[in-house]
């Protein structure tokens, strides 16, 4: 039986392949990676889709290997190898027995560093194994967990994403004690993703750091404008409704195809009544878009300093940018001298207000670039 959403056009999550945007040659190369024993570094800047291709492979590799778990860890979140070490048990506590109580036996056997203990999931009303971590034992625990992936002779898959932030992680080196563990585990693949691609780079192509060439690389872009329309207008049709060639490719090219800011205007147009699809009717929600926002980017404002500010604001009126500390740009908008254009432009590097692409800095939040300069 085939599957209907409210909204076909997801922001967030991973439903069914039938929901997934193209992303074919990408997803092959993963399965093949796979399937032929190597670990995989994947690329993209935030919200291009990157988590996304990363489920959607993982509905593959179920439909083809059942027995086999795929396990998602994101560690966006994680500031220190105990973070890190408590989401890794409670993700990988349960993925290989579906019995509570089996589960716990084992964890309480054969990892010492944890206190495992059954809950209940406030949304599903099933139980659900949860872990405290012993202080100081993070090390030990951390090779227990992989020496139980490892012992128990399934193959696994296993994604981490946003990996790089391992390498800010205080006190042991944890990238070193990562690899010595991972090294060892045969029976897992990997795929260490990442937005900020000079940083996953920098940890698997330099010589000097412990991961070096122990995986293939991998990047994704823009979803092709010919694929991607078909997918659009294919939804719309089925509402009795036409969306242009003209008008998505106009949607395309403002954001050059970047997945999320086009899933969020379709997402948006997809409830209208209107049967057919045109600028006015684009631009409506995008206004729907920014007013939803409006009070995070006023908030995000607050929280920089006047010269950070004006930096957000010179480089969201340019759209891109190729030379911040140009003299023609510190000059056009009035910004103060070249040493605190540096300063300011690494706090916001740093902060993911600011992304270096190929070509130019730009503001990551593509709709706060577009309140600034409606509204702002």
């Amino acid at each position: 039986m085939k599957k209907t959403l409210d909204n076909p056009f997801l922001v967030s999550g991973y439903e069914s392949p039938e929901f997934f945007c193209d992303r074919r040659s990408e997803t092959q190369s993963l399965l093949e990676a796979f399937q032929n024993g190597r670990n995989v570094t994947l690329t993209s800047p935030r919200r291009m889709g990157k988590t996304g291709l990363i489920l959607h492979t993982f509905y593959s590799l179920k439909q083809l290997f059942p027995q086999r778990p795929c396990i998602y860890i994101d560690l966006l979140a994680t500031e220190s190898l105990a973070d890190f070490t408590e989401l890794l048990a409670s993700s990988v506590l349960g993925q290989l027995d579906s019995d509570p109580m089996k589960v716990m036996k084992k964890a309480v056997s054969l990892i010492r560093g944890i206190r495992p203990y059954i809950s209940v999931d406030e949304f599903s009303g099933l139980p659900k194994i949860e872990v405290e971590i012993v202080k100081g034992e993070e090390a030990h625990t951390i090779a227990q967990i992989f020496e139980y992936l490892n012992n128990s002779g399934k193959e696994c898959y296993l994604a981490f994403d946003e990996f790089q932030q391992i390498g800010q992680y205080p006190g042991k080196n944890a990238e070193a004690l990562l690899r010595s563990y991972i090294q060892n585990v045969h029976n897992v693949h990997f795929i260490f993703s990442g937005s900020q691609a000079h940083l996953l780079s920098e940890m698997f192509l330099s010589p000097k750091r412990p991961f070096y060439q122990s995986a293939t690389h991998q990047s994704i872009g823009p979803i092709e404008m010919d694929d991607y329309y078909n997918f659009a207008s294919h939804f719309f049709s089925i509402q009795g409704r036409k969306l242009t060639e003209d008008v998505f490719n106009w949607i395309y090219q403002r954001y050059e195809g970047h997945t999320w800011y086009m899933q969020k205007i379709l997402n948006h147009l997809y409830p209208k009544k209107d049967k057919e699809i045109n600028l006015g009717l684009v631009m409506e929600s995008l206004g729907e878009i920014l007013k939803e926002n409006e009070f995070y980017y006023q908030m995000l404002l607050r929280s920089y300093t006047k010269g950070q500010v004006k930096l957000i604001k010179a480089i969201a009126r340019e759209k891109k940018v190729s030379a911040v500390t140009s003299g023609a740009f510190v000059s056009k908008y009035g910004l103060t001298a070249t040493s605190s254009v540096k300063s300011a432009l690494k706090r916001l590097l740093d902060d993911e207000i600011v992304y270096q692409s190929n070509d130019g800095y730009m503001l990551y939040d593509r709709f706060m670039s577009e309140w600034i300069n409606l509204y702002a």
